[in-house]
């Protein structure tokens, strides 16, 4: 099923259990050679998520500020981005132009993500794609500028959010976790992988 809030595209089961767990698996191979890292925000606070990354770039976040680089933080360039990651892509998207980052956040049942932009990137054109596998996440969607109304919806295991348009940058954050509603991941938590055009 396919809604659209506030310009966001959200694709609801879009991944059945098997899509799922092939993509998680997916996900574990990049992060044997990409391990995930906390990284601090601009003003020295440790991130409550845990990320890392795969492409030719990965989004990272330092007293210097946010940015793509082109390394894991301990030196070794990222993985690939697994062609069952970007076969979403190219399903919800149809575009030719491949991302060239597929960032990987894990939230623990305490982690969330503040209402913030996706807007490192050189050309605003190419939509962000977002997927949602494990424990359901609060997405909040605001707007293009801050302040405001907003709108929430819980994001379930599989599903898929287009932030394109209208969307592309619109404030949007992840309020809190609804630890144990889901099984995929054995230890709990939530995986979200965003996709990106960079250059």
């Amino acid at each position: 099923m396919k809604l659209s809030v506030k310009g966001f595209e959200i694709h609801s089961g879009f991944l059945d259990v098997g899509r799922q767990r092939a993509v998680l698996n997916a996900v574990r191979a990049v992060v044997a050679q990409a391990p995930f890292f906390r990284p601090d925000t601009p003003n020295g606070k440790a991130m409550s998520v845990r990320m890392t990354a795969a492409g030719t770039y990965g989004w990272y976040s330092d007293k210097k500020g946010y940015r793509y680089i082109p390394k894991h933080p301990k030196g070794t360039p990222w993985p690939a981005i697994p062609v069952e990651v970007l076969d979403i892509w190219q399903q919800v998207t149809g575009l030719d132009r491949q991302p060239e980052c597929c960032l990987i956040n894990y939230y623990d049942a305490q982690a969330k993500m503040g209402l913030h932009q996706d807007s490192d990137e050189t050309n605003m054109g190419w939509p962000v794609v977002s997927i949602s596998l494990g424990d359901e996440g609060l997405f909040r969607m605001g707007n293009v500028t801050r302040g405001g109304k907003t709108e929430s919806i819980w994001l379930r295991s599989g599903d898929v959010v287009v932030m394109g348009g209208a969307a592309r940058l619109a404030y949007h954050g992840v309020d809190r976790i609804r630890s144990g509603s889901s099984k995929l991941l054995p230890k709990g938590g939530r995986l979200n992988l965003t996709l990106r055009v960079v250059e």
